[in-house]
């Protein structure tokens, strides 16, 4: 198995290159590729020349100097099902952000000189031959509407643009791991995930229990419109609350991945995360709506806690299922 996410996570990086490189030369790399679900409004696009297309070309064709930053890269073996069965996928995942400056508009996002830090999460599933054969993306663009001015979203009750790399840790694994730290960050990792972000009753934020699975001084990451929570009283606040108020029936459904490595845990789903819109967020009245929340999702294990958290989610996915068109929204600024 080491020698298989070895192999793995050396075709990601070729694959990385190539998109970073020349977009249309990654299409040779994805032979077996069914499907990669990218960022609203994207969406599914089931052959390699299609995400490539609707994707990556355009942003490489709109911001000539884009360079790619790596934070975290890492892969293993998924448990993503909440038996603890295994689901015997083999994934490579990784975040950061691309820097650049647009020179020309792209996904309807106008050229406005500024220099740029678009924040990208994504995650590749592999077959036991070490073909790539599903992934999902996710760019935070309500981040880039607000950093050119242009608003999507009240300002966020966290810390805005804050996503850095790993604190006093490198969190892009290319060498082998131990094993024996992979499975404990795996396990704290399952119990977060099918224990205490399941757990709510729906009226007091302590059956979660997440004290247990937070330090007191995490750094939460969220994304555009929610912002950076650098505490755990700050995470609760800021963020859990007013989730929670939203959608109180919401509940990790389906995630498609979920893997550990060394001090590292990912998980990623475009469904991974149900519920029902049941309370104003984020200025935005409740609907009713029932809602499915497509995320990405990395956990630091420091000792016994997860000390940071970098979290994806598709913002302009969740609030087309409101009804509203954070796009439309930008554009009217623009």
């Amino acid at each position: 198995m080491t020698d298989q996410n070895q192999r793995n996570k050396a075709t990601a990086l070729t694959l990385w290159a190539a998109l970073d490189r020349d977009p249309e030369s990654a299409v040779a790399l994805l032979p077996a590729l069914e499907g990669w679900h990218g960022p609203a409004p994207v969406g599914m696009q089931g052959t390699a020349d299609g995400i490539i297309g609707a994707l990556f070309a355009p942003l490489r064709a709109a911001i000539p100097d884009l360079r790619r930053q790596t934070h975290i890269f890492m892969g293993g073996a998924s448990s993503a099902h909440e038996s603890d069965e295994g689901d015997g996928a083999h994934w490579v995942a990784g975040t950061g952000y691309y820097t650049g400056r647009a020179t020309g508009g792209v996904f309807g996002i106008p050229a406005t000189g500024h220099d740029l830090r678009i924040r990208w999460g994504e995650f590749l599933r592999f077959d036991e031959a070490g073909n790539i054969t599903y992934a999902q993306t996710i760019w935070d663009f309500v981040d880039w509407f607000d950093q050119i001015g242009f608003p999507a979203l009240p300002r966020p009750r966290g810390a805005a643009h804050v996503y850095p790399a790993p604190t006093a840790y490198d969190g892009v694994l290319t060498a082998v791991q131990l094993e024996a730290d992979s499975m404990k960050s795996m396990t704290l990792g399952r119990a977060l995930i099918f224990g205490g972000l399941n757990s709510f009753d729906e009226n007091d934020l302590t059956s979660m229990g997440m004290a247990r699975f937070f330090h007191p001084n995490v750094k939460w990451y969220g994304p555009g419109g929610i912002g950076a929570c650098l505490s755990l009283a700050e995470f609760e606040t800021r963020h859990q609350q007013p989730w929670l108020t939203a959608f109180p029936d919401r509940k990790v459904m389906h995630l498609e991945s979920l893997f550990a490595e060394d001090r590292m845990v990912a998980a990623s789903g475009p469904k991974g995360v149900v519920g029902t819109h049941g309370g104003t967020y984020l200025g935005h009245a409740a609907t009713g709506a029932p809602i499915e929340v497509s995320g990405l999702d990395f956990w630091l294990r420091t000792g016994e806690q997860f000390t940071e958290n970098w979290v994806f989610v598709d913002m302009v996915h969740l609030f087309q299922q409101m009804g509203v068109d954070l796009f439309a929204r930008m554009q009217v600024h623009a």
